[in-house]
């Protein structure tokens, strides 16, 4: 058995994201159990270079994670032949340019999402890293959720038997910034910084539905700006440019319908921060972020309206949970797992820069559209 290390550019990691999910609980979590083992037994380990635009901090990160190397040169990172990934989570209106700088530096390319600010730049993206040869992929975490993978299972069992409709609410209320401060980035409310609820959650929507349900064949968004100023991280006001709550509907190419509510300005009221509810002709579903409980036709119970009597049905005890019956380990953690074997063993990895980056963002200008034409927009094929 041999060790091989692997050079990889982890650029924005100062960001809460980065940080949590990619650097902590997904590369510093396979270095601590020793690797990722490939299937000639081979281990490979992941050595990160924390590049970034502050040096103190990306210094104070890698002290504080036991990263050797880190870097405000992202050119010297990218010409070095050791470095053979480069990752991406900084704010969406840098990605691009840096993706393109590494895919010309041939960097095998493994980023969050959205890829771009619209749909031609992710297009793009994915035709150059495809013209370059580098291997490449997009951070899809929800599919790797437990209570979605709970969800899947039921769908690949026929539970539902034919699923007629999916509904989703998705949402917290983030404050506004005065009298308690807002545990969302400023930007992140600014549409010219690459903000908005859309922008971000369609992106998500997009791979979660095509995956699990079926390929969007139209899509009706109402996007809104519930909050109209708010205060930033050096308590200065600003107008919130950027929509913060997004309602929209989509019809699937086998007839399905989904409805997702996507809000920063919504206060918590149901089992998890997200809960997806599939009804289906043999039986229904509602999975969070964890959890699955179903509820089958035989144990369907018979309400008739009458507001005029108390309700005598408890609705919440009438489901039943889906057992834990796998380990489920950090989400992206997995994914980065599968994305390493992928270049350096040539495992699949399905969600590229074309599959996991611009039909997101396709369907992300698309709700915008709609939200401004007010009218259903059909969802092209897309050509590179």
């Amino acid at each position: 058995m041999t060790e091989h290390k692997i050079g990889i550019i982890m650029n924005g990691v100062t960001g809460r994201m980065g940080t949590n999910q990619h650097l902590i609980r997904s590369i510093k979590a396979i270095r601590e159990q020793g690797g990722v083992l490939l299937k000639n037994e081979d281990t490979l380990i992941p050595d990160p270079i924390l590049v970034g635009r502050n040096e103190k901090k990306l210094k104070a990160l890698a002290d504080a994670h036991g990263i050797e190397r880190y870097s405000t040169d992202l050119e010297a990172a990218l010409a070095d032949d050791y470095n053979e990934i480069y990752f991406d989570s900084q704010t969406t209106v840098r990605r691009a340019e840096s993706i393109k700088k590494a895919i010309a530096a041939g960097k095998h390319i493994y980023c969050e999402k959205p890829t771009a600010t619209n749909l031609e730049g992710s297009v793009e993206l994915a035709r150059l890293a495809r013209e370059a040869g580098v291997k490449n992929g997009v951070v899809q975490d929800k599919l790797f959720l437990p209570g979605l993978l709970k969800l899947k299972r039921l769908i690949d069992a026929g539970f539902f038997g034919e699923i007629l409709s999916v509904r989703m609410e998705f949402g917290y209320w983030v404050f506004e910034g005065d009298w308690q401060k807002g545990q969302r980035p400023s930007w992140n409310y600014r549409k010219e910084d690459g903000g908005g609820i859309i922008v971000d959650m369609f992106a998500h929507w997009r791979y979660v539905i095509d995956n699990l349900f079926g390929n969007v064949k139209s899509v009706s968004c109402l996007g809104a700006t519930h909050i109209p100023e708010r205060v930033d991280e050096n308590g200065e006001r600003y107008k919130a440019t950027a929509d913060d709550a997004a309602y929209g509907t989509f019809e699937l190419e086998n007839g399905i319908i989904v409805q997702a509510n996507s809000s920063w300005a919504v206060r918590v009221n149901r089992d998890d921060l997200l809960t997806i509810q599939v009804d289906g002709t043999e039986g229904s579903a509602v999975a969070g972020l964890r959890d699955c409980k179903v509820q089958h036709r035989v144990n369907t119970p018979k309400p008739t309206w009458n507001p005029d009597i108390e309700n005598p049905f408890d609705f919440q005890t009438q489901w039943q949970e889906v057992p834990t019956n796998d380990v489920f380990d950090n989400g992206f953690k997995v994914q980065w797992e599968l994305f390493l074997k992928h270049v350096v063993a040539d495992e699949a990895f399905p969600w590229d820069l074309l599959e996991g980056g611009a039909k997101g963002t396709q369907l992300s200008d698309l709700g915008l559209k709609s939200w401004q034409e007010r009218r259903w927009i059909d969802v092209p094929d897309i050509k590179l």
